[in-house]
């Protein structure tokens, strides 16, 4: 259940800098961001898949930690990503 191409393209122009921007910490946490809510549907749906349930905890520890980076480094850019993404801080 990865991104689309089309869809991280979009999310690359939405959130980065230019169309190269991959590796800002607004591009990850919005990639990683619509990569849980995907999971989040399959799970709920398919309730005995612990593999994906797994998966699905892995990434939203990972966008935490980004988060936790971004907060101290950028808090300008930690507010209006929480606002864009409509995600809790």
């Amino acid at each position: 259940m990865p991104l689309t191409e089309d869809k991280k393209k979009e999310i690359i122009e939405e959130f980065g800098d230019n169309s190269k921007d991959t590796g800002s910490s607004e591009v990850q946490i919005a990639m990683l961001t619509a990569r849980i809510r995907e999971l989040t549907e399959h799970s709920k749906l398919h309730k005995k898949d612990h593999h994906s349930r797994r998966g699905l905890v892995t990434l939203v520890a990972k966008r935490k930690k980004l988060m936790k980076y971004l907060r101290r480094t950028g808090p300008g850019a930690y507010v209006e990503i929480i606002k864009k993404l409509q995600i809790r801080g």
